[in-house]
């Protein structure tokens, strides 16, 4: 006993079938499994008329051994031998095991000797083995078989039925919810589900026993009181039974299937549909924010001064550098995003996707550089807008100057040439009057000139489109109406005093003189003045340096302008010299003059204090000047290094791109470390929009020491950084192309050289029709009406041009093979029992839920002859899904 015992172990331990050892242990394990495999054997032999009591005596002789190895496998085996004798019942069980290894599966140290001496533990043994070759073996669900695909079938149908977890062939099946779980799935008609109780596993048991026996021609294999009572069921008598039930259920198995299949191409498509949608919403929101801006941009509306126009360009720095730089990612996302859309559309075989009119990445594109060519005028003109306020308000402050020291001087000139002095005046004092208006007339003159400059800086004030015109206009006007009528009034009391000249003679030579040199004298000194206190605007070193050379060969001539005001007072006090000397008692101040040797005192006074302010003056502007030249210096020296370093790096991406050097994993690590260097020079970018901001902040508009302007590196940098951001795209949806068609390492290799050897650019840009197709005609592709569907498929747009994408997509698509229409609309047909429609109900009895629904928002309502209330058309359906018709 010891030996046999032994041997059995050493048996049990060798089958590749995996027949658990542990039953040599456990007497109630073997109890079930004589239940089971008799049940099993008897549900196959009855179909030939017989039935065996006593698995181990009835299986002696092979006869029946034979018969029901006929039965589950549909084939004829030897013809038996009658005889009673032990030799022959020998080769009666060697004609079974011969045929049982006929089928591939090794009966490992199991004889027929020990057969047809009714040893028990191998004739289970062997049914077990049988039962694994023609019961479970078969057995496939989602690429799993045998065991473990009975197990996920069984998972998979009971995972919606509360309390029930199946984990393996024993435990999980103990309190017997998961048998009736299993036959509610398939007959929901046979078991009220709802009233069963996890802590009656008896009665739960007996249930489904009892009604998988009556209606669905599964005999009672196994003994509720035997599982409840044993701590672990036995695995391979529970295996036997369950497989009884899969098989009875296979039909409904085919149509699990069928809805696996079309819950795969309803996934796709539902992914594909949130893409497309997330496209949509992206290209409206990013256009209509280009909508809104580009009127702000082209908005040419003046502002009156230089305040709000700085604004402005405050607003419009805010824009450059906070708003835009967003929307300049979202679009790369957006272009990102459509092309991996298209990707996956023709990875799952689907119609490449067509935005909304308005929304393809050509318009965006188009409308993106329609926002830039707006956003380029935009600063020009606030540039050229600041420059032309700050002219206008030192013209105008220049206007104020001079108009108000013009209506200084006119200040009672009238009242003066219409008074009627000369009526009752001696001749001495009608000389006198006389020489006084002489040196009126010469002082009149010399304002001539002030007049005509008040009148062309209002003049050049309203061509430049100043805000306060009409206050200037009427100023000047009165000012040139005031000066004609002096005029007027000049000429009239000039012809009055010549009129009485003979009747007065004697007139001091002195005061004549005195006026006569005074006048030009003081006219000096308020032109002086007025030109020491004049406003300046320059723009750069040489400018300035000018303005100190003009004010220094201006000082020079102080001493010479001194010796002249000596002169003149010398003549006043030679008057009141000769006056004392004479004793004569004068009536008053020089009578042909109003100025007073006082009068150019203070004024000398003035132009002496002012001489000072001026060199001050020039001399800030000097250093600002000097500042702003450093300020151009510091700008220049960083943009000249940043522009040819983002040069460079679009040419080492562009060489990347073509060169193909080590896998696309190796080369997509390489770009985005390479993305990752560009990036972190980001910080040199931020530094130089400081010193540009510095320099407008100066209101500096020009700079000899560079080429580069702000501008062209900020569209550089974008560009560097979108460049980039497309090649990593690239790669990773050649990778994308490359797992889904299981396209190998090498054969990317030869596309891409393909491509590039046909590719006259050499730049990754796409290949034209000429060249696309010639590269076709080296594949062996020929005829115009190849051609032209074959461009049909990698061009749908009809750009005329082909990407490297869509040349991969295409060879890949010429060698692979996806689903199409008419697989899922036999898979429906399954769904639908053979009909030419299906319903509602069958589509959520069969699909999870959301996916359900989707089919039945979407279907159209059937219309054949055979069509009954709710019936829904499967076939539209599954050709618009592939674009051969509309959904």
């Amino acid at each position: 006993l010891t030996h046999t015992h032994t041997q059995m172990q050493q048996i049990y331990m060798e089958q590749e079938n995996d027949w658990d050892r542990d039953l040599l242990l456990d007497p109630a394990w073997e109890k079930q499994q004589r239940k089971t495999f008799t049940a099993w054997c008897n549900s196959h032999l009855r179909k030939s008329g017989t039935q065996i009591d006593n698995i181990e005596e009835d299986f002696r002789d092979g006869l029946k051994l034979m018969l029901l190895l006929e039965v589950i496998s549909g084939e004829r085996l030897p013809k038996p031998e009658r005889g009673k004798m032990r030799v022959h019942k020998i080769n009666n069980v060697n004609k079974a095991l011969d045929f049982i290894a006929s089928k591939g599966v090794k009966l490992v140290s199991i004889g027929a000797e020990e057969i047809v001496d009714g040893n028990a533990k191998m004739t289970l043994g062997m049914i077990w083995t049988i039962i694994l070759r023609f019961a479970i073996q078969d057995i496939s669900v989602e690429e799993t078989s045998a065991k473990e695909g009975l197990l996920l079938w069984c998972q998979r149908k009971t995972a919606p039925y509360k309390n029930v977890n199946v984990q393996n062939f024993h435990i999980s099946w103990k309190d017997g919810l998961a048998f009736n779980a299993l036959i509610h799935r398939h007959r929901p008609e046979l078991i009220d589900y709802d009233k069963l109780r996890k802590d009656d596993p008896v009665t739960n048991l007996n249930n489904a026993f009892e009604v998988a026996e009556r209606y669905l021609d599964i005999p009672k294999m196994l003994d509720a009181e035997d599982i409840v009572g044993t701590l672990r069921p036995d695995e391979k008598a529970i295996m036997t039974y369950v497989s009884c039930f899969y098989h009875a259920f296979s039909g409904a198995q085919k149509a699990e299937t069928a809805a696996n299949r079309i819950c795969k191409v309803l996934a796709v498509n539902q992914e594909n549909e949130h893409l497309m949608e997330d496209y949509e919403k992206l290209a409206s929101d990013l256009l209509e924010w280009i909508r809104r801006t580009i009127p702000w941009l082209e908005n040419r509306a003046p502002e009156k001064t230089m305040t709000e126009m700085q604004q402005k360009l405050e607003d419009f720095r805010d824009y450059r550098r906070v708003h835009k730089p967003p929307k300049v990612q979202e679009k790369c996302q957006l272009e990102i995003n459509f092309n991996t859309l298209q990707t996956k559309l023709r990875l799952s075989n689907r119609p490449a996707f067509m935005p909304s009119e308005g929304r393809m990445v050509s318009d965006i594109n188009g409308a993106w550089h329609k926002l830039e060519g707006a956003e380029k005028g935009y600063e020009e003109w606030l540039l050229n807008e600041i420059r032309r306020l700050e002219r206008l308000d030192h013209l105008a402050e220049k206007f104020r100057q001079k108009a108000a020291i013009h209506e200084s001087w006119t200040d009672g000139k009238e009242a003066m040439l219409t008074q009627k002095d000369y009526e009752t005046a001696s001749l001495s004092e009608i000389k006198a009057l006389l020489k006084k208006h002489e040196a009126f007339e010469s002082d009149l003159a010399a304002h001539q000139d002030r007049v005509e400059q008040i009148a062309a800086i209002a003049q050049e004030l309203n061509e430049l489109d100043y805000y306060d015109s009409p206050s200037v206009n009427a100023r000047c006007q009165k000012i040139c109406e005031q000066w004609d009528a002096l005029g007027s009034l000049t000429q009239s009391r000039r012809e009055s005093l010549e009129r009485t000249e003979k009747q007065l003679e004697s007139i001091d030579e002195l005061y004549l003189e005195y006026a006569k040199r005074a006048a030009p004298f003081n006219n000096w000194m308020e032109g002086a003045m007025e030109d020491l206190q004049d406003m300046f605007i320059v723009h750069n070193i040489e400018e300035i340096q000018g303005l100190i050379t003009a004010h220094d060969q201006f000082k020079s001539t102080l001493p010479e302008a001194n010796k002249e005001r000596e002169s003149i007072q010398a003549i006043h006090a030679e008057v009141q010299k000769i006056a004392q000397y004479n004793g004569i008692k004068l009536a008053g101040n020089n009578p042909y003059t109003t100025i007073t040797p006082q009068t150019i005192d203070k004024k000398w006074e003035k132009v002496q204090q002012l001489v000072p302010q001026r060199d001050q003056a020039l001399q800030e502007e000097l250093a600002r000047q000097q500042s702003n030249d450093h300020l151009r210096r510091q700008f220049a020296n960083q943009a000249n290094m940043i522009g040819p370093w983002i040069q460079n790096k679009m040419e080492e991406i562009g060489r990347i791109s073509i060169e193909m050097n080590g896998t696309l994993e190796d080369q997509l690590t390489h770009l985005r470390q390479y993305e990752q260097s560009i990036i972190e020079y980001k910080p040199n970018i931020d530094q130089l929009e400081g010193d540009h901001q510095l320099i407008q902040e100066a209101l500096i508009f020009d700079n000899k020491y560079t080429a580069y302007t702000m501008e062209h590196l900020r569209v550089g940098w974008e560009q560097l950084l979108t460049t980039i951001a497309r090649t990593i795209n690239e790669i990773e949806n050649q990778i994308l192309t490359r797992d889904a068609k299981g396209i190998s390492q090498e054969q990317l290799h030869e596309y891409r050289t393909s491509f590039n050897h046909f590719d006259k650019v050499r730049n990754s840009f796409p290949m034209f029709n000429p060249e696309f197709k010639a590269c076709l005609i080296s594949l062996g592709y020929d005829g115009d009406a190849e051609f032209g569907r074959i461009m049909g498929i990698v061009d749908p747009n009809n750009s005329g041009a082909v990407t490297f994408q869509a040349f991969i997509d295409f060879m890949s698509r010429e060698t692979t093979d996806t689903d199409t229409a008419d697989q899922v609309i036999a898979s429906f047909k399954i769904l639908a029992g053979d009909k030419n429609y299906i319903t509602a109900e069958e589509l959520r009895r069969e699909l999870p839920p959301d996916q359900a629904e989707y089919c039945i928002a979407r279907m159209a309502p059937y219309t054949g002859p055979d069509a009954v209330p709710g019936a829904l058309d499967y076939m539209s359906f599954s050709t618009a899904l592939y674009g051969e018709s509309d959904l």
